[in-house]
């Protein structure tokens, strides 16, 4: 027994000599890393070589030329575009032209940076394009965007109330659930308080963020809200004191736009001086828009504003800015900018108000001022839609008002709206895509509006069968041309008889 275990011996410390020598090469399990925590913003947000936040901007001529601005690290040089018209393969690279950018350099709360503006140009109407930014080695992916037809043609955009708050967390799903109800939108409007405080980077890197891509692509139209202007500190009392009188005004001075507006928006600079991209115009297929800006100004704006819906040869005409000219509470009502303002807009029969600012949703029917009857509001069979919306996870009170027709709040709502001919199609629906209001303007030959309430719509379309206006015309158009072609055909048949 002794001499057997001895035979195996040998063999058992070959065996242990591996085991040991390949334990020992085993690696040791890494050490648990330990979270780091919250990371900071200066760090999250640096800009780098690559182009980020990518912005697609609405133009004063949509049809011909496009604008689009990004953001780079500041030792980013000589910043381009290449744009081309897209086609349905990769050869288009070849064909694309280079457009040289313009750049300026952003300080702000988490550092600097540098951001580009390119102005796309020479576009043909109604052309599918597809452009990239870059410094000629580093490049954003190619995005792709549609300009606007030179004529009349339907076409669909989506309205957000204010964004503000949470825009990482809670705004995104909003916007990227619009996109999916409207994957065929041609831009997105923006009716201020896009971000909370307008000197944080961090904010507009969410805000941007959020969007992702939809912004390269989609265009933006954007009226700046009270939350994209800050107030200098207000100055002590005997500061003021030591001051002669008239300089007193230029110690209390008004509300300045975050300096992020205009490196991160490159919109129309056709609106009142000093109004730079915050109050501007352009015209889509048919539809003349107008930003307004309610912050500050707002007199100034009157001359300007009757000029160009004076000189207005669209069928439609839709205004946008922050502060609702009719609250949906009652505590925050803005009569002097009503005052200001909703002459004008009864005198060139505007059709649709959208704006933000009281973070809850009301819509009435038709308002205009009624001044023989001593009224501020009528709502009668003549006069402008007025929308209050919003966008992001902050809500307010609503109060029940006499020019409401809907209201609500507690929701985060966006809304698509179609105009096609004479007719304007209204849905506002909640972040999960549900319907929530709906309505539609129907233009008369006298120019007026007939309002279809959503009872009115849902009758309509039992009426048809379930068929939409639209497929209810097609489907009636279609009719009539098998008829006309039978008729046609029949009495071809006659004359060959003859």
């Amino acid at each position: 027994m002794f001499a057997t275990r001895l035979r195996f011996a040998p063999a058992l410390l070959v065996v242990v000599s591996v085991y040991s020598i390949s334990s020992a090469a085993d690696p040791a399990p890494p050490p648990r890393v330990k979270s780091s925590g919250k990371y900071p913003e200066a760090l999250l947000w640096k800009p780098g070589v690559i182009p980020d936040r990518v912005l697609l901007c609405m133009s004063d001529d949509p049809a011909h030329r496009m604008a689009v601005t990004w953001r780079t690290a500041k030792e980013v040089a000589s910043p381009i575009a290449q744009i081309a018209i897209a086609e349905a393969g990769p050869k288009f690279t070849s064909k694309s032209r280079t457009v040289a950018a313009r750049s300026a350099l952003l300080k702000t709360d988490l550092g600097e940076a540098l951001y580009h503006e390119a102005l796309l140009d020479g576009l043909e109407p109604g052309t599918t394009y597809v452009y990239r930014v870059g410094d000629g080695t580093n490049f954003s992916e190619w995005f792709q965007f549609r300009t606007a037809s030179a004529g009349r043609e339907p076409f669909t955009f989506v309205y957000f109330g204010d964004a503000q708050n949470d825009l990482k967390q809670h705004w995104s799903r909003v916007i990227r659930q619009a996109q999916s109800e409207a994957p065929k939108a041609r831009f997105f409007l923006h009716a201020g308080d896009l971000v909370n405080r307008g000197t944080s980077d961090a904010e507009w890197g969410e805000w941007c963020y959020a969007g992702g891509f939809l912004h390269a692509q989609i265009a933006c139209v954007a009226t700046p809200g009270n939350h994209e202007y800050s107030r200098p500190p207000t100055p002590r009392l005997k500061e003021i004191v030591r001051q002669p009188f008239d300089a007193v005004a230029s110690v209390t001075k008004k509300p300045t736009i975050t300096s992020h507006w205009r490196p991160m928006f490159a919109l129309p600079e056709n609106g009142p001086s000093g109004l730079e991209e915050t109050a501007y115009w352009f015209d889509y297929q048919g539809a003349r828009f107008v930003s307004l800006n309610s912050n500050v100004d707002q007199e100034a704006q009157v001359a300007w504003l009757d000029a160009i819906l004076k000189d207005n040869p669209n069928r439609w005409t839709i205004l946008t800015f922050h502060h609702p000219l009719f609250s949906t509470a009652k505590g925050r009502d803005n009569k002097k900018l009503r005052e200001i303002w909703q002459p004008v807009f009864d005198r060139h029969q505007i059709d649709l108000v959208l704006q933000g600012h009281d973070h809850s949703y009301g819509r009435s029917g038709l308002l205009e001022a009624n001044l023989p009857a001593g009224l501020q509001v009528h709502n009668g069979d003549s006069g402008t839609v007025y929308v209050v919306s919003v966008s992001g996870p902050k809500a307010y009170t609503v109060e029940d008002q006499p020019w409401m027709v809907e209201h609500g709040t507690g929701r985060q709502l966006y809304q698509v709206i179609t105009i096609d001919g004479d007719s304007l199609h209204y849905e506002s629906r909640t972040a999960t895509g549900e319907l929530y209001d709906l309505f539609e303007l129907r233009k008369q030959a006298d120019g007026r509006n007939r309002l279809l309430e959503r009872t009115d719509l849902e009758a309509e379309s039992k009426r048809w069968g379930g068929l939409s206006r639209s497929q209810s015309y097609w489907l009636m158009g279609s009719i009539g041309a098998c008829v006309i072609g039978l008729v046609i055909l029949k009495s071809r048949r006659r004359a060959i008889v003859v």
